[in-house]
């Protein structure tokens, strides 16, 4: 199987050492290819920089693309010997923003990656030019899936233990099998997911060590923070929700038709609350729309760049 991100990026993949939220180095993955002005791709929960294998070359006719993994996702460093705090994403793409770039950028960014794209809109709105969000979790009640709520519940000690004994490598075949039946759920047509696809999107859960505690680490996280939001103690839901008009950058509120995980009526009410935005729903589409909606996904987000020229 040929690597993906050296036939991706013409330079492959790239590495850039930023500060995490503690202060820590983090070696942060990431490729990019075209021209012109910045636009960033921002994955979601689980995922990483391949989830937006369909949309890198379409919009680096446009633009400079930049797609890099989160920290503890994909490519990108798991430190494990320290707990992540609330709000850490936030801070890690600001300081991922003002190392790559000198200028505003285009975000794009799906679900999680979403509500951390709004956050920073909110906080750092010099950094954002324009805005596009992608069936983002703004008014999720609970964990969407099942597997969400078990991981949530584990031990990190018990994950970390499963991630050093190399159990998903192990049992890679099964584990491939119940991936590749998880994403096809949130698909509108599951039958465009090849094999490939499915090697790649679970290749960091296989092959690079600590990725399920991480990733069991940031449910937990999101978990706590619903579980306080209903409660009515302090949370950053809260404190995007509240602050949405805060939001000044033309956004793009994108939405699957289909989306089991959060309705369109989050999406609609999103776009109520964000004075300066348009909101598309995507026919045919449920939750993972930068694989299941890529075509009619790209289109829109190039006809709102063009309609909202950034000077």
């Amino acid at each position: 199987m040929k690597d993906w991100w050296q036939v991706t990026f013409p330079k492959g993949r790239q590495s850039l050492i930023i500060s995490d939220a503690k202060g820590y180095p983090v070696q942060i993955a990431y490729g990019e290819k075209g021209t012109g002005k910045p636009l960033i791709l921002l994955h979601g929960m689980g995922s990483w920089s391949y989830n937006w294998r369909n949309s890198i070359a379409p919009l680096s006719k446009h633009f400079r693309v930049i797609c890099f993994d989160a920290k503890g996702y994909g490519f990108s460093e798991k430190p494990l010997s320290r707990r992540e705090d609330k709000g850490h994403q936030v801070i890690e793409f600001q300081r991922i923003i003002q190392a790559l770039c000198d200028e505003p950028v285009v975000v794009v960014a799906e679900s999680l990656g979403a509500l951390v794209a709004l956050a920073i809109a909110q906080e750092n709105p010099h950094l954002i030019g324009r805005l596009v969000v992608v069936n983002a979790p703004i008014f999720t009640e609970r964990l969407p899936h099942w597997a969400m709520w078990l991981l949530a519940k584990m031990p990190l000690d018990i994950m970390q233990t499963i991630d050093s004994l190399r159990l998903a490598y192990l049992f890679a075949p099964l584990f491939r099998e119940i991936m590749a039946i998880e994403r096809r759920r949130v698909l509108f047509d599951p039958s465009i997911l090849t094999p490939e696809d499915i090697y790649w999107i679970t290749y960091p859960f296989i092959e690079l060590p600590g990725t399920i505690a991480k990733v069991a680490e940031e449910l937990q996280i999101a978990a706590q923070e619903i579980e306080n939001w209903q409660a009515n103690k302090p949370n950053m839901l809260t404190k995007i929700q509240t602050n949405l008009s805060a939001i000044k950058c033309p956004t793009l509120v994108l939405w699957g038709e289909q989306d089991s995980w959060f309705p369109t009526s989050h999406g609609e009410k999103l776009h109520h609350y964000i004075p300066n935005s348009k909101l598309q729903i995507l026919s045919n589409c449920y939750h993972d729309a930068s694989t299941g909606a890529f075509e009619v996904l790209n289109a829109a987000i190039l006809e709102f760049l063009q309609d909202t020229d950034l000077d």
